[in-house]
């Protein structure tokens, strides 16, 4: 079982590593790069939507959201360009979770969420 879990943690940080090409590729549609980038920081960011200290909810966000947005993050992307993606991944397999940009994002769309959720609140 840990043998398993391990193969499939391995494969999950393969696939994230092949986003992160894919999505610096031009060949690459807007809308699938807007999405790889959000399921990027998603995965990336030290801050969950739900903590992970609640009770089975708490892993359900990690066990569920990443895999379905990658998983259409996948689907979206032209098969060529994830062939070329996952061809330079297995090229450069440390490279996952270095990149400014992605702070960067992840930092701007965590500000987002906080400006709007300040906004709801004093406008109720």
């Amino acid at each position: 079982m840990l043998d398993r879990l391990k193969s499939a943690a391995s494969r999950l940080k393969a696939e994230l590593l092949a986003l992160s090409y894919a999505a610096r590729d031009p060949r690459t549609p807007w809308y699938a790069r807007a999405l790889a980038l959000l399921v990027l920081t998603y995965a990336l960011s030290p801050i969950d939507l739900i903590p992970d200290f609640i009770p089975v909810l708490g892993y359900l966000d990690d066990l569920l959201l990443l895999p379905a947005g990658l998983w259409l993050a996948l689907r979206l992307i032209p098969p060529q360009v994830m062939a070329d993606a996952r061809a330079q991944a297995s090229r450069h397999p440390h490279k996952l979770g270095k990149s400014i940009w992605g702070l960067l994002l992840m930092l701007l769309i965590y500000a987002a969420l906080v400006v709007l959720t300040w906004r709801w609140w004093t406008l109720r």
